[in-house]
């Protein structure tokens, strides 16, 4: 299953449909000036510049890549409006690798996840609400051409992650968890986001259920533990088996 594709033909019949692939690379990331914390017209201005880098990768490819078969150029690449939903086939909206995160009561830093420095596996946490699986891998940014790419071992989700020091009553549920500017590289991958935002749907209704801020369920090891089981009733996953680092 090649990377990224999300419809393969020879799963199909002969001439149901060509393959399908969402393009996320290091040659469309967008340099020259960011899109928050701008006027909604410099933010527009680079919106439009990232688009029209997208536009002109995709002429590359189809006019001078080199082919796997001999020759420049794949002609038959082309843009798909019609899964997209879009007029021009991009996407909807522009991915944003990193977003704002909570100021956590604990903070997943590359001591806890990375397999250089943590040879025989990822720090276990007793307060875990999931896993993820990736590699820490960072693109370059408007700020720096920090391009970063080592290895992890698959890891947990901590329920400390999720709770913010001063605000009660407020839960991040995706990538804006108590993570660092590196272990976002590997936390912010959407299964990983998903389990966070199951974790925090969980965790608001157990915390309705028995009327307790979400800092008093991390803060007594019966209730964790209680809640620990609703998600592992739900299907959800705590811990790892034993693998290989990414």
């Amino acid at each position: 299953w090649p990377y990224r594709q999300i419809l393969r033909p020879e799963h199909f019949q002969e001439g149901f449909a060509p393959s399908l692939t969402l393009v996320n690379w290091p040659q469309i990331d967008y340099w020259l000036g960011p899109i928050v914390d701008v006027s909604p017209e410099e933010a527009q201005k680079h919106l439009e510049g990232a688009r029209q880098l997208s536009f002109s990768f995709i002429y590359w490819m189809q006019t001078e890549a080199p082919r796997h078969d001999g020759g420049e150029g794949y002609p038959e690449i082309r843009l798909r409006p019609d899964v997209t939903g879009t007029l021009d086939g991009m996407a909807k909206y522009p991915y944003i690798r990193e977003s704002r995160r909570i100021l956590a009561e604990f903070t997943v830093a590359e001591q806890h996840v990375s397999s250089d420095l943590r040879p025989d596996g990822a720090q276990k946490f007793e307060d875990s609400v999931g896993v993820g699986c990736y590699r820490i891998d960072l693109h370059p940014t408007t700020a720096l051409k920090n391009y970063l790419d080592v290895g992890s071992q698959p890891f947990q989700i901590p329920l400390g992650a999720l709770i913010p020091q001063r605000v009660e009553n407020l839960l991040p549920a995706c990538k804006n968890l108590g993570v660092t500017h590196i272990t976002n590289g590997c936390y912010r991958l959407h299964p990983v986001e998903w389990n966070i935002g199951e974790a925090a749907g969980v965790l608001a209704a157990f915390c309705l259920d028995e009327k307790l801020a979400p800092r008093a369920v991390r803060n007594s090891p019966e209730k964790l533990r209680e809640f620990q089981k609703r998600l592992e009733s739900d299907g959800v996953e705590l811990d790892w088996p034993q693998l290989h680092a990414v």
